[in-house]
C-alpha cells in the first residue's frame, strides 16, 4: 500500500504539493518538460525516501539515546560512578566510545576471509533497519501495510543468525567460532517460543497483519478495562514468554552467553574492532527496539490508550510510552539478574518455555471457543496454570537441576 495513503489529508496535500513544487524547480533549472507520466513516479518514491529516512532517523536517534540511558540507569542502580558524573553529567563517556569506535583501526586476522568478514555486521544490520516497517505507530502511521506483516517479521528476523556465522567463520579463530556456534544454538531456542507466541496473538486476532491485531484490541470491558491481550490468562503467559524469548534473541542479560569473558573472550565479535564493532552493537539495539515495538503491538494493546479518558493524547505516544517502559525493563533486567550458565539457559528454553507455549496456545483456543466469559477465564487459567506448576517442579527444584557432574582438578 503507498504511505502517503495512510497520512491524513492536509498532511498528505502538503507532501505532494512540495513534491510538486519541488519537481517543478528542478525541471525548471534543468530546462526540460516533466513527462505526465512521471509525477507518480516521483511521488512513489518520495514515499519511499520518506518511509527510508523518518524509520533511519527515529530508531538511530533511539540508539544514541538509548546507549547513554543505560549507562546512567545502571550506574544509578548499581552504584557506580563515571556514566552520572564523569565528565558533563556524564554525557562525555558515550562521546569518547563513539569517537574511539569511529577513529580505531579495523584490525582483520591475517588467515581471516576478509570478504566474509567485512560482509557479516553489513548482513547483520540490513535486516535489522528493515524490520520497524511493519510495525504500526500510531493510527494510519503504518510505514508499510503487509496482510503477513507478522511473517515478514520473523522471516527477516532470521538473517540475523547467519550474519553471526559468518563472523565467527570468517573470523579464522576457535574462540569466535565456538562463540558463533553458542550464539546460533540460543538464537534458534528461543525463536521457537517467540514465534509460539506471536502465533497465539494472530489466531486470536484473526489475521497477520499488525495493524488488524492492534485493532483487535480496541475497546473496553466494563468501560475502563482496556481488551489488551495481556489482561488474558493466555496473553499474559505469552506476552512474558515473548518478553523473555526478546531479551534471549537481542543478547540481553540474562542470556548474553555470545559474549563470554572467561572461555570465549567477545565470542564472535572477538576479531572485530572499530566501526565493524559498532554496527554490530548498533544492530543489537535497533533489533530490541524493533522486537519490542512487536511486543507492544501483540500484547499492549500498540497505538491504543490504557483508558478511555486518556484517549485525547496522540496515538503515537502512547507506543512510544509502551516501548520506552520495555526498554526500561531490559535495562533493569540487566542491573539484576547474573548471567546464566549454557545448560541452564538451553534447558530454560526446551524444557520449559517451549511446553509453556503450546500450554498458551491450549489456552487461548479454549477461552476463545468457551465465548471469553468468566467460565473462559478460569479455564483458561487453568491450562496455563497446571503446566506451570508441574514444569516449574521438575525443571527448577533443587532435586532436578543438581550439578552431578564430577570435576577433575590437577593436583
Amino acid at each position: 500500500m503507498h504511505f502517503l495513503e495512510n497520512l491524513p489529508l492536509a498532511t498528505k496535500k502538503y507532501i505532494l504539493d512540495l513534491v510538486e513544487a519541488g519537481c517543478g524547480w528542478l525541471c525548471t533549472k534543468l530546462g526540460i518538460a516533466l513527462p505526465p507520466w512521471a509525477m507518480p513516479l516521483l511521488l512513489t518514491l518520495a514515499s519511499i525516501l520518506i518511509v527510508i529516512v523518518a524509520i533511519l532517523a527515529v530508531y538511530l536517534a533511539m540508539f544514541a539515546f538509548m546507549s547513554v540511558a543505560e549507562r546512567k540507569i545502571l550506574a544509578r542502580m548499581q552504584n557506580r560512578y563515571g556514566p552520572n558524573r564523569a565528565g558533563w553529567f556524564g554525557i562525555l563517556q558515550p562521546v569518547a566510545d563513539g569517537i574511539k569506535m569511529l577513529t580505531k583501526e579495523d584490525l582483520v586476522p591475517r588467515g581471516a576471509d576478509k570478504v566474509i568478514h567485512f560482509l557479516a555486521p553489513v548482513v547483520m544490520v540490513a535486516p535489522v533497519l528493515m524490520l520497524p516497517a511493519i510495525i504500526p505507530y500510531g493510527q494510519g502511521m503504518v510505514p508499510v501495510e503487509l496482510s503477513a506483516g507478522i511473517l515478514y517479521f520473523f522471516a527477516l528476523g532470521a538473517g540475523t543468525e547467519l550474519a553471526v556465522f559468518m563472523a565467527g567463520w570468517s573470523s579464522n579463530n576457535k574462540y569466535s567460532v565456538m562463540g558463533a556456534m553458542r550464539a546460533i544454538a540460543q538464537m534458534i531456542s528461543y525463536e521457537l517460543p517467540l514465534v509460539m507466541s506471536a502465533v497465539i496473538a494472530a489466531l486470536v486476532a484473526g489475521t497477520l497483519s499488525p495493524t488488524g491485531i492492534v485493532e483487535a484490541q480496541g475497546g473496553y470491558s466494563l468501560g475502563f478495562i482496556p481488551n489488551w491481550f495481556v489482561f488474558t490468562p493466555w496473553g499474559f503467559v505469552a506476552c512474558l514468554l515473548f518478553f523473555i524469548g526478546a531479551l534471549a534473541e537481542s543478547n540481553r542479560c540474562p542470556f548474553d552467553l555470545p559474549e563470554g569473558e572467561s572461555e570465549l573472550v567477545a565470542g564472535h565479535l572477538t576479531e572485530y574492532s572499530g566501526f565493524k564493532y559498532a554496527i554490530f552493537f548498533m544492530a543489537e539495539y535497533v533489533g530490541m527496539f524493533a522486537i519490542n515495538g512487536l511486543l507492544v503491538t501483540l500484547f499492549l494493546g500498540g497505538y491504543k490508550a490504557p483508558f478511555p479518558f486518556l484517549e485525547w493524547i496522540p496515538s503515537w505516544g502512547w507506543f512510544f510510552g509502551k516501548l520506552a517502559f520495555l526498554a526500561f525493563s531490559m535495562v533493569w533486567v540487566r542491573a539484576t539478574l547474573p548471567r546464566f550458565r549454557i545448560d541452564q539457559m538451553m534447558q530454560f528454553a526446551w524444557k520449559f518455555m517451549l511446553p509453556m507455549s503450546f500450554a498458551a496456545l491450549i489456552s487461548a483456543a479454549a477461552w476463545y471457543y468457551a465465548g471469553r466469559g468468566p467460565a473462559a477465564w478460569g479455564l483458561s487459567a487453568l491450562i496455563v496454570g497446571i503446566p506451570y506448576l508441574v514444569l516449574g517442579y521438575f525443571c527448577f527444584t533443587r532435586r532436578h537441576t543438581a550439578d552431578n557432574r564430577t570435576y577433575l582438578f590437577s593436583e
